[in-house]
C-alpha cells in the first residue's frame, strides 16, 4: 500500500538553531502514527512542518505522493487538505456545537452539510448536543467536538497536537481510546504528537520515539517496550534497570539473578561484560526461590505493587507483583526472573 504521507530526511530551523535533524517516517492510508519524545524534543515542528507552517531546509514532505515541502518549495497550508486539533480545542464560545463542526464546511448544498454535521455527532456519541454551547461540555466532550469539527471536511491527513494534554490521567486513556475508535471508524490517516508513552500504546499503530530533534526508533508499542534500540528509548518508555551480565555465549548472559537468554545471536564475544534491560514484569516475586532481595521502597497500584528491591551485591531491581502480595520496607522477599525479551547493551 503506498504511504499517504511520506516524511523524507526532514531539516528545519528556527534561526542558527536547526530543530529538526534528517527526520523520516511514512504513514499508510488510515494508519494512525504518533511522533513520542520528551518536551522540547521538536515533535510539534514535525506537525507545523506538515501542516505547512514551519519550512524544509533540507529533505522534503510528500503527500498522497505529491511534493508539498523541500528547500526550494512550501505549499500553503490551506492548499494541503490537512486538518489540525490543537491542545487547547479552540472552539469558538458564541457559536453552538453544530456550529462549530460545520464551521470548515464552506461548500455544499446546505441538506449536504448539515448531514455532515449531524453524521459526526452520532460518530463523536453526542447526537442531543447540536443546540449545546461549548462552556456547558466537559473536557472530554469539548475535545470529542474539536476532533469532529476538524474531520468535517474530510481532510486527507488529520493532525493532532498533544489533544488530551489539559486532562487527568484516567480521562486521557479514555478518550484516547475512543478517539482511536472514530478515527478507524472515518478511516482518517492521522499523526499524533505527545509526551505521554500510555497515550500513544493507546491509539498509535506505529511510534516513532524522538529526541533532540531525531527520530531514534519507529515501532510497535509492544516492540518499543521489550526491544529498544538504544538506552535512552528503553529509560524513557516503561521503567526498568539496567545490571551488569557477563556474555556466556551466543544467546546467554549470567546475572546475579541466573542466566538469560534470548533469540537473538548476541553480537559480543564470550566472556565480555554487558549491561542487560531488566523490566518489573522480568522479575516474578517467588518465595520458593534461591535468590531473594530486600524491600527498599514500594508504590501501590491498586492491582500491583511495584516493588524497589536491592539485592545482597547492592544491585537493585524492580518488581511487579500482585497487591495481595504485600510485603512491608525492609522485608526480604524470593525472586526470581522470567525475561521474554534479553535487550543488552555496551557497558557505559
Amino acid at each position: 500500500m503506498t504511504a499517504q504521507l511520506e516524511v523524507e530526511d526532514l531539516d528545519v530551523s528556527y534561526g542558527k538553531y536547526q530543530v529538526l535533524r534528517q527526520v523520516s517516517f511514512t504513514v499508510k492510508p488510515g494508519q494512525i502514527g504518533c511522533v513520542l519524545g520528551p518536551s522540547g524534543c521538536g515533535k510539534t515542528t514535525v506537525l507545523r512542518a506538515i501542516s505547512g507552517f514551519e519550512p524544509a531546509i533540507g529533505g522534503r514532505i510528500l503527500i498522497d505522493q505529491v511534493e508539498v515541502s523541500s528547500n526550494q518549495y512550501c505549499l500553503a497550508p490551506e492548499k494541503r487538505n490537512v486538518g489540525m486539533v490543537f491542545q487547547d480545542f479552540a472552539l469558538f464560545p458564541h457559536l453552538s456545537v453544530a456550529d462549530n463542526i460545520g464551521f470548515g464546511l464552506k461548500t455544499g448544498r446546505n441538506k449536504d452539510r448539515q448531514a455532515r454535521v449531524h453524521e459526526l455527532l452520532a460518530i463523536i456519541g453526542m447526537p442531543t448536543y447540536g443546540q449545546a454551547y461549548p462552556h456547558q461540555l466537559s473536557g472530554g466532550q469539548q475535545q470529542r467536538v474539536a476532533l469532529a469539527r476538524a474531520m468535517a471536511p474530510r481532510p486527507g491527513i488529520l493532525l493532532l497536537d498533544e489533544p488530551f494534554s489539559g486532562m487527568d490521567v484516567d480521562l486521557r486513556q479514555q478518550l484516547a481510546r475512543e478517539v482511536r475508535d472514530i478515527l478507524k471508524q472515518e478511516n482518517v490517516t492521522t499523526i499524533l504528537v505527545t509526551h505521554d508513552q500510555n497515550e500513544a500504546f493507546a491509539i498509535a499503530d506505529n511510534i516513532c520515539v524522538m529526541n533532540e530533534g531525531k527520530i531514534l526508533q519507529i515501532d510497535t508499542g509492544y516492540n518499543l517496550y521489550h526491544r529498544p534500540v538504544n538506552r535512552f528509548v528503553a529509560d524513557f518508555i516503561g521503567e526498568g534497570v539496567i545490571i551488569p551480565a557477563r556474555v556466556e555465549n551466543q544467546y546467554s548472559v549470567r546475572t546475579e539473578l541466573g542466566l538469560i537468554s534470548g533469540n537473538t545471536p548476541i553480537d559480543t564475544k564470550q566472556g565480555s561484560m554487558v549491561d542487560v534491560l531488566i523490566r518489573p514484569d522480568d522479575v516474578v516475586h517467588d518465595d520458593a526461590s534461591k535468590d531473594s532481595a530486600i524491600v527498599i521502597d514500594r508504590a501501590f497500584r491498586g492491582a500491583d505493587f511495584l516493588y524497589y528491591l536491592r539485592m545482597d551485591s547492592g544491585v537493585e531491581v524492580l518488581c511487579l507483583a500482585p497487591s495481595h502480595h504485600n510485603h512491608a520496607i525492609n522485608e526480604r522477599i524470593g525472586i526470581r526472573l522470567n525475561v521474554d525479551h534479553l535487550v543488552l547493551f555496551e557497558r557505559s
